[in-house]
């Protein structure tokens, strides 16, 4: 009997494969607990439309994000703190406060995508923006003292 398989199946198959099984496993686990449909001309046709579509916005999204990371690459941005005698800072400057700045030259960055060390005294420094797995920009961050 073949199916499509609906979900992923450990030992079958994954999500949107069609692939020939028993019939009993078929009709008695597969299609009962919809795991799987028919494997039908129609059925198949739609599954594959369905993978191209997220193919094809997988693709754009990926685009952005490397358009994104070509305007954010190489900017420089300026993070103000409260310091002490010796430029020695009161606490450190950590990827929120790298995100809030950036947010203020007009990039909305989640904290979590900037990669840095821990930055604890006035200077310039460099971090890393990882939009996504391949995609990075790197920045400075000026840190000035308040």
């Amino acid at each position: 009997m073949k199916v499509l398989l609906t979900a992923d199946v450990k030992g079958t198959g994954k999500k949107g494969e069609v692939v020939e099984v028993a019939d009993g496993f078929g009709r008695n686990f597969l299609l009962k607990k919809g795991l799987a449909t028919q494997a039908t001309a129609a059925n198949v046709h739609q599954a594959n439309q369905q993978k191209a579509a997220q193919e094809f916005h997988k693709a754009e999204e990926v685009k952005a994000l490397k358009a994104l990371a070509a305007s954010l690459d190489g900017k420089t941005v300026s993070v103000k703190i409260k310091t002490g005698e010796n430029g020695k800072t009161f606490g450190s400057v950590t990827p929120s406060h790298v995100a809030a700045a950036l947010a203020d030259i007009g990039f909305d960055i989640d904290k979590k995508k900037i990669k840095m060390d821990a930055v604890k005294t006035v200077g310039s420094f460099h971090a890393e923006v990882r939009l996504m797995e391949g995609v990075t920009a790197k920045i400075t961050v000026t840190v000035e003292s308040l």
